[in-house]
């Protein structure tokens, strides 16, 4: 017994997934025929066996009263015959149980498949209202709850209802009588289960929110440790998990300890079926109604007959966690798409010279709140474009316009005279290269992320593009070289020195527009002259934008873009922009006049 999470649309969400299963209804159709057959078998034993004690029973009296004796050729008949039904009984489930794995699993692997393809199409809005986690769940949890739960509660529930309605109809072929009394003890049992099932259900509810809590702050604890190291937050951070886990634990034994009195009751309540169908069976016995061997069979009958109630209920519980998890996973899918084509792309993107327009592009993450209001510029192709400002002014956001990660709200941008929307988004983001200030890296070797930039590209050109930007003497003294691996959490490697791989994994792609979002921002003050060098090499005939904080790196800029508060407030060369002494020159000179 566990927390299930229930769905808010139980019926369209088991629609979807059903629509899902088709795909496999043969398949399914074979399991529910095994899983019937195979407890139908089950079913028949304790009758069979029943005859047995029967015939040793009598075969005992007829020996004492001197009439006759144990007839041991029927007593091997019949439980040959009793072998033989739980042999193919058997062989039913394990095949039932094989086929149904295999569809369970095809289920997961094809909604794996989907979601990752998903993930490429959602635009970034979508995962930028959301956290990680929330994501992640969906491809993780929410499968794997899906994946399980088809494996065990459709057979199961077949086997369940078999067993019930199969137990019934052979307690009725032994005696009405004794059905009846068994039948008067199942409402108690399904009532004091209840009760406890509702108690019990918001302490588990408690514990996986606790449990969720703990989680994220171990999670959260551990990405930060140096941080929580560097200002002594340790006891702090103990002292917050120790109010968790008090709670976590208070839930959690509240929540078992219901949950464990459910075996003890049915066990209580069975037993005094057992006792009931002892003394009426032994009544009936006396009388002649029925043989000693149908009490050890309708025992065993009353045995399976509260078990598989109880499975019923559970695998109720089963089904709403299949439900909501598939609910979720299909939230997911449904999930509005970027737009990746408009119409036909009016320019091949290999065409495309880089002359790019800003026409009052205006645009906002929330329609109500503009970030850019009325941004207009003109870049030649080949030109090399600074976009600076103050934190907040814009600068990334015009980034990220460029490469379509959001469309323009009002206005237009421009790609040799044709809007950006009439591309398709692959097509437009093929001429761009991109270097950004938070430097991503991949659980793999050196080689493989720099290749990033251009899957086919060689090992030598591979090599070259890190000589370009000055990586290949730091990637010469790590161990293994290239072929070093870098670990998950792309610690091994200093910040500086992912920031030079990113750098040379651009030089490998070889774009016709560079983005370059605080390139240098990691690296040292000598380092940065040399890649400053290489990236002057990079950006000859082509358009780059750049955006830095460190002024001195875009002083031979062909323009230079000052944004404040999502406007361009001024635009020029360097030595235009520093003849006016506006904006640009004050915020030039403050980073080298010193503060007497």
């Amino acid at each position: 017994m566990g927390h299930f999470e229930k769905p808010k649309d139980f019926k369209g969400a088991a629609v979807k997934l059903v629509g899902y299963m088709s795909h496999y209804k043969f398949r399914l159709m074979g399991v529910l025929v095994c899983a019937a057959a195979g407890t139908v078998f089950n079913i028949v034993g304790p009758k069979i066996l029943g005859n047995a004690t029967s015939e040793i029973f009598e075969g005992f009296i007829r020996k004492v009263n001197g009439t006759g004796g144990i007839d041991f050729q029927s007593i091997e008949r019949i439980l040959l015959l009793l072998l033989c039904l739980y042999i193919t009984s058997a062989v039913f489930s394990i095949f039932q149980g094989w086929v149904m794995t295999g569809v369970s699993n095809r289920i997961t692997y094809r909604l794996r498949n989907d979601i990752s393809r998903k993930i490429n199409r959602i635009p970034f809005k979508y995962f930028e209202s959301r956290t990680h986690g929330e994501v992640l769940s969906r491809v993780t949890n929410d499968i794997d709850t899906l994946g399980r739960s088809l494996n065990q509660s459709l057979t199961q529930l077949i086997t369940s209802l078999t067993t019930i309605i199969g137990v019934f109809f052979m307690m009725l072929s032994i005696s009405f009588t004794m059905t009846m009394v068994t039948l008067v003890l199942l409402p108690v049992s399904i009532s004091l289960i209840g009760a406890i099932m509702k108690r019990s259900q918001k302490y588990f509810r408690a514990q996986q929110k606790h449990l969720g809590e703990m989680n994220g702050h171990v999670e959260e604890a551990y990405s930060g440790l140096s941080i929580i190291k560097a200002y002594n937050r340790e006891e702090a951070f103990a002292d917050q998990f120790r109010q968790i886990n008090d709670k976590l634990y208070d839930s959690a034994w509240k929540s078992q300890f219901f949950s464990g009195m459910i075996m003890p009751i049915m066990q209580f309540v069975g037993n005094l079926g057992y006792v009931a169908v002892v003394l009426l069976g032994s009544y009936l016995t006396v009388r002649g109604a029925i043989r000693v061997g149908d009490i050890q069979a309708f025992m065993q009958y009353v045995r399976n007959f509260t078990h598989p109630i109880q499975q019923v209920a559970q695998v109720t519980n089963m089904l709403q966690s299949t439900a909501a998890a598939s609910e979720r996973v299909f939230e997911f899918l449904e999930e509005e798409e970027e737009t990746t084509l408009l119409k036909s792309s009016p320019v091949p993107p290999q065409n495309l010279e880089g002359n790019i327009s800003f026409n009052r592009v205006s645009f906002g993450y929330n329609t109500n709140e503009p970030v850019i209001h009325d941004f207009s510029a003109r870049i030649k192709a080949g030109q090399r474009v600074a976009i600076v400002g103050p934190t907040g002014a814009g600068k990334t956001t015009m980034v990220k316009l460029l490469m379509r990660f959001y469309d323009v709200n009002g206005g237009s941008i421009e790609v040799d005279g044709h809007d950006l929307r009439e591309f398709g988004r692959n097509d437009i983001r093929s001429i761009f290269g991109m270097v950004l200030q938070d430097t991503w890296l991949f659980n793999g070797t050196i080689m493989e992320n720099i290749r990033y930039g251009r899957l086919d590209a060689t090992d030598q050109e591979v090599i070259e593009a890190a000589k370009a930007a000055h990586a290949h003497h730091f990637i010469t003294t790590l161990h293994d070289g290239y072929n070093m691996v870098l670990n998950e959490e792309v610690t091994n490697i200093s910040q500086g020195q992912k920031q030079l791989l990113t750098i040379a994994r651009a030089f490998l792609a070889d774009k016709k527009v560079l983005i370059l979002d605080e390139a240098t921002s990691s690296v040292d003050t000598l380092t940065e002259v040399y890649v400053q060098r290489a990236m002057d090499n990079l950006m000859k005939d082509r358009t780059s934008f750049v955006i830095a904080h460190r002024l001195s790196t875009i002083r031979n800029a062909h323009l230079i873009l000052y944004m404040e508060k999502g406007d361009i407030v001024e635009q020029g060369s360097h030595d235009e922009l520093m003849a006016k002494g506006g904006a640009y020159a004050r915020l030039y000179n403050s980073q080298f006049d010193r503060v007497s």
